[in-house]
């Protein structure tokens, strides 16, 4: 978020560079920046004559260097963006002689998504030395939680450990989709709020106390009654809780807590910074040791690894929910 923000500030003082290559496998900050540059750099009454949006998949490399070489009209710069701009991933080297000596009063932004450039190219090299690269790494499950309270303190909120979970575990690591429930959440509750369960709960959808992070809790306390019941909600709402996502996240769990026994130092501080995990939840994986012992976590990651496959319909012919039964009664008896 800091490259972005330094990116962002620059273009706002007018700092501007000929070419923005915009790189990675999370397109969410590649469509920030992008559109913050489309919407910004030109007044509306210079965007008619001077701004072009093409398209990887329409155009050349020779094409998108032709339209950057053009001059401006009755304005300070152009502004070509190419979107979708790794369809052109097969030539993007003859964009080269350009990156060298680029048209200065051109704005050149270049959306390339699920991809990056060979830092060893020349053409890497190149942009390097006269423009901006910049490239969007996709965030790890357990650094979501943060980046949503990152954001929402930017909009004057905060929110609860427990509800940030609960989007993460229901949306995933998109950051596009998070942020689209976020805009919901901040749209309806006033500046200052602390977030809870029960807002996401309300406005987003997602059960408070049937969802998978529920599941975990129950499961890693060895409470049946409650599992049960979780998994049997889930079975009236398969659409929002699929199998492989519950799969995967008990495997995560068991995972860490694998590590947390190979720990010699059990303080909060780094079974957090071990796990990957908020402080909050320590308690959680405190617990669930007492209850499995580090060779039954072997046995439930492997438990958990043989529903994998069942779920993808290997060697067994059994429903979802009957997979989900037979695995949570093998892993809390």
């Amino acid at each position: 978020m800091n490259d972005v923000k330094h990116i962002v500030d620059d273009i706002k003082q007018g700092k501007l560079k000929p070419i923005y290559f915009l790189m990675g496998e999370e397109p969410y900050y590649i469509d920030k920046i992008s559109d913050f540059i489309e919407d910004t750099v030109l007044d509306e009454s210079e965007k008619g004559f001077n701004q072009a949006i093409l398209y990887g998949r329409d155009v050349s490399i020779d094409e998108v260097v032709a339209s950057a070489k053009r001059f401006p009209m009755m304005a300070e710069h152009q502004v070509i963006i190419v979107k979708e701009a790794q369809d052109l991933s097969r030539t993007i080297d003859k964009l080269e002689a350009y990156a060298n000596n680029p048209q200065p009063t051109t704005v050149l932004v270049l959306n390339y998504k699920y991809k990056k450039l060979d830092k060893r190219k020349k053409v890497y090299k190149a942009i390097a030395k006269t423009g901006v690269l910049y490239e969007s790494k996709k965030l790890y499950e357990n650094q979501v939680s943060d980046w949503i309270r990152r954001v929402l303190s930017g909009k004057k909120f905060t929110i609860e450990p427990k509800a940030a979970q609960m989007l993460v575990e229901f949306l995933g690591t998109d950051l596009s989709k998070i942020s689209n429930e976020l805009d919901k959440l901040t749209s309806v509750l006033p500046e200052q709020t602390i977030i809870d369960a029960n807002h996401v709960e309300e406005n987003i959808g997602i059960s408070k106390d049937f969802n998978n992070f529920e599941l975990r809790k129950a499961v890693g306390r060895r409470d049946i009654l409650k599992s049960n019941r979780i998994i049997n909600y889930f079975a009236q709402n398969p659409k929002n809780n699929p199998l492989v996502m519950t799969i995967s996240l008990l495997n995560s769990f068991f995972t860490q807590l694998l590590l947390f026994h190979g720990l010699k130092d059990k303080s909060k501080g780094t079974v957090a910074r071990t796990l990957g995990v908020n402080p909050y939840f320590v308690d959680d994986y405190v617990s669930a040791a007492r209850n499995y012992p580090m060779r039954k976590v072997s046995q439930v990651i492997a438990l958990l690894r043989d529903a994998d496959v069942k779920s993808k319909g290997v060697g067994a012919n059994q429903s979802h929910d009957d997979i989900l039964k037979e695995l949570l009664f093998k892993i809390l008896h």
